[in-house]
């Protein structure tokens, strides 16, 4: 089975951890304060799992989730990802992050900008715009009616394509939003950011969860 390793383990990256070993994927964890801080979530997760330093954990993974503040995404050690696929969890929050006056006047994303910095690999943006929680408790087999679908944008077909069998496998369908600058379009304060996985609006039969999901992006 493929491993899966994950540059930041909090509450998206630690979820999308939790869905990969159940799933039967092994990971390798890390975060920005060591590995010996993530035995909890290692005893969680049981034998499938251990923790890593970050560069460690880029080295091991055959996908590798980078799952930290995007102010911080110049420390993702970028040449153990060289030629990987790449998931990029993150948003740009001013407040949090930092003014970055090319995200503030729209002409890149925090996709973009990581994809610069990880220059050999091939980012994919996913997970961003669902609430952990949401991420938790939405995950179905293939074929069940009331599967969730997320959207993905990445510049590179093959990591596209290893990036939907993977979120296949944990429990979602994939909708493909086109290149990694169209990520923009479930960005936070689109249509296709959160409020989409919220409620029973994805049990409703009419149009199924893809099809919301195209629907958010279109409208974006």
């Amino acid at each position: 089975m493929t491993t899966v390793g994950f540059i930041g383990s909090g509450h998206i990256g630690g979820t999308v951890a939790r869905l990969a070993v159940a799933a039967g994927y092994d990971v390798v964890v890390s975060n920005s304060r060591g590995p010996d801080t993530l035995a909890d979530l290692v005893a969680e997760l049981g034998p499938k799992a251990r923790a890593a330093t970050a560069s460690e954990a880029a080295a091991a993974g055959d996908l590798v989730v980078v799952s930290v503040p995007f102010g911080r995404y110049q420390q993702v050690p970028a040449e153990p990802l060289a030629g990987k696929p790449v998931l990029d969890t993150n948003n740009y929050y001013p407040a949090r992050d930092g003014e970055f006056p090319t995200l503030d006047d729209d002409s890149t994303t925090a996709s973009e900008l990581l994809q610069e910095h990880l220059a050999g690999a091939h980012v994919v943006k996913v997970f961003n715009n669902i609430y952990w929680e949401s991420l938790r408790s939405l995950a179905r087999p293939n074929g069940a009616p009331d599967r969730s679908a997320l959207a993905i944008a990445g510049d590179d077909a093959d990591a596209k394509a290893a990036v939907t069998a993977f979120l296949d496998t944990i429990g979602y369908d994939a909708v493909d939003a086109g290149p990694l600058a169209e990520g923009r379009r479930y960005q936070p304060g689109t249509p296709a950011y959160g409020g989409i996985y919220a409620g029973s609006s994805l049990q409703e039969a009419v149009t199924g969860p893809a099809d919301k999901v195209r629907k958010a992006l279109a409208d974006a």
